[in-house]
């Protein structure tokens, strides 16, 4: 059984995270985002995702507990690592070195994740320069996580997909208009 979903993109990741919030049912799993994008602005892309989806949409902030039916966005400016806190699931939110050139690192949270709970999860990368996040959703693969990428034909930029399904990170590598249908269906099976 599926009980987080990470969700990761860079160049293009706002028109593909709304599409993919816009079409999951208010019942997925905790669900994590995080899109390579400044402060304040997630906070912003965050109220915006809320008006789109089902559920309840909000910037992380360190503490946030994981709910059923919840999006947590990345804040702009700081890595976001899943920790377990005596048996619950939340998320620290730390300003930190820039990883693969960016921050918040798509890497910083697929690594935490294969860490703290490298079972019954779900990693997902989508449009975007560069290779964060590829490295990280190996570790997640390697580790029982079921993983989707991206396809190049419908990413802006193939470039943080490409380098994961290169390194055999990509269980399923789908068009971005399958991934919401996929995500459910893999939360219904596993």
């Amino acid at each position: 059984m599926i009980k987080l979903i990470a969700i990761a993109a860079s160049t293009g990741g706002v028109e593909a995270l709304e599409q993919i919030a816009s079409s999951l049912p208010a019942n997925i799993p905790p669900t994590l985002f995080l899109i390579h994008m400044p402060a304040p602005l997630t906070n912003v892309f965050a109220l915006r995702l809320n008006m789109m989806y089902a559920g309840s949409v909000a910037e992380a902030k360190t503490g946030d507990i994981l709910q059923n039916g919840n999006i947590l966005v990345a804040p702009g400016g700081k890595h976001m690592q899943l920790v377990n806190n005596f048996g619950k699931l939340s998320v620290n939110c730390f300003v930190g070195e820039r990883v693969n050139y960016v921050i918040p690192s798509a890497d910083v949270l697929f690594e935490s994740i294969a860490t703290i709970m490298p079972n019954n999860t779900l990693g997902v990368i989508l449009t975007g320069i560069g290779h964060d996040g590829a490295a990280g959703l190996k570790l997640m693969r390697d580790n029982g996580a079921r993983t989707i990428g991206q396809d190049e034909a419908s990413s802006v930029v193939y470039g943080m997909p490409k380098v994961a399904y290169n390194q055999g990170a990509v269980e399923f590598q789908l068009p971005l208009d399958s991934i919401a249908r996929k995500i459910v269906d893999i939360c219904r099976t596993f």
